[in-house]
């Protein structure tokens, strides 16, 4: 029996199967023994991981290449989040919030950024750095930095010898540079350039600077991996992006609903700074849920500045999770910060909707944030504006 660390040593399944005495196996051991089958990609960092292995795994599907992949998400371009292909090519989410990523022994590895997190797993910020470096040193045959981000650039020196390093960012200096990048409601494109080689067009079907960066490095892995530039880029333009990755839940009464997975406050700057391109100029009001305890006591008052650039906050109580609750951390913590906007808290995640339902109005863009229950919120807040409409 394969269980994740997310899993609780008294939930139900875990204690049947110790009473049968069934072998338990972290989920690590089970996608290790996957990546063992062919050339294995391990996408890891901080942010946008899901996306640039979803992004990758399209890419080489474009150049004609059926990689078998594992991600974290539900893709709609691919029709699931895992499957088997028939070429030799492996892709994988690696995921360092319990250190499972360093059971990994791949051929090549791209790292995305390294912005501490999952410091009640790591301790302290430095090893939470260091579990990165151990990281990119298992690569055995390339791996792919973002030279845009410092903390992952400096892991070049950590690559074992023989491992080929490749850069990929929007700044001077990265191997694979990007350029030319352009944000729209409906999109973001981009120009890309290999060293002095010939530049390639990407267009992408999801807005956002981020999106543009985690596209560039899944390019680089796709070249080194030995395919198409141009054939490359036709893939990236199929990936319509993945749930809960400002994935759009629907709209009703004049009302846009977006879905986000953020919960970090790096990624809560993206995903704002996302919305607000789509929005083109409508109001945008943001409903998060802080996610652990523990983050939130380290990051709950910069998760309220990141929810600044919002034109309404309101802050749903904290998803649990593992965790269990400490009353000097509450959602009040990050409402305090938030500085611009009204901001509220709006109690538990069950009565959200008609917290909301009492702020939207015809032309709003409701994003709803967090990696717990706040994804619920969206289709009831929908349903509602169905039957009856916002307040105008």
């Amino acid at each position: 029996m394969i269980a994740t660390t997310a899993v609780r040593e008294d939930n139900p399944e875990v204690v049947e199967a110790q009473r049968r005495g069934l072998r338990l196996w972290p989920r690590s051991a089970g996608l290790q023994s996957v990546l063992l089958q062919g050339r294995a990609v391990a996408v890891a960092g901080t942010h946008g991981k899901t996306t640039t292995t979803a992004m990758l795994t399209c890419a080489l599907q474009g150049a004609g290449a059926d990689p078998s992949f594992a991600i974290g998400a539900e893709v709609p371009s691919l029709g699931a989040n895992a499957a088997r292909g028939s070429g030799d090519v492996v892709v994988a989410e690696a995921d360092e919030s319990d250190g499972a990523f360093l059971v990994y022994t791949p051929h090549g590895v791209v790292v995305t950024n390294v912005d501490a997190d999952h410091l009640d797993q790591w301790g302290t910020e430095e090893a939470y750095a260091e579990a990165f470096s151990t990281f990119v040193g298992h690569a055995t045959g390339f791996a792919v930095l973002n030279a845009d981000d410092l903390a992952a650039a400096r892991l070049a020196g950590d690559v074992g010898d023989g491992v080929e390093v490749l850069t990929a960012g929007f700044g001077a200096g990265a191997r694979l540079r990007g350029s030319d990048l352009r944000v729209r409601a409906d999109g973001t494109s981009f120009t890309a350039r290999l060293d002095d080689g010939p530049a390639v067009a990407v267009e992408l079907a999801v807005p956002g600077e981020h999106y543009a960066v985690d596209a560039l490095l899944a390019l680089g892995a796709g070249l080194l991996l030995g395919h198409d530039a141009a054939a490359l880029a036709d893939g990236l333009a199929t990936y319509t992006g993945a749930a809960r990755r400002m994935q759009l839940v629907g709209s009703a009464g004049g009302v846009r609903v977006f879905d986000s997975y953020a919960h970090h406050p790096t990624e809560i700057v993206a995903d704002l700074a996302a919305a607000r391109a789509i929005a083109d100029g409508d109001r945008l009001v943001v409903a998060y849920q802080p996610h652990l305890v523990s983050r939130t006591r380290i990051y709950g008052r910069a998760m309220g500045r990141a929810l600044s650039a919002a034109d309404r906050v309101v802050v749903a109580d904290l998803y649990l999770a593992r965790e269990d609750p400490d009353p000097q951390v509450t959602a009040e913590l990050v409402v305090a910060a938030v500085d611009g906007p009204p901001a509220s808290a709006g109690g538990p995640v069950a009565g959200l909707a008609a917290v909301l339902l009492g702020e939207l109005r015809p032309g709003d863009l409701l994003l709803t944030l967090g990696a717990g229950d706040v994804t619920t919120v969206g289709p009831q807040v929908l349903e509602a504006l169905a039957a009856g409409g916002p307040r105008a």
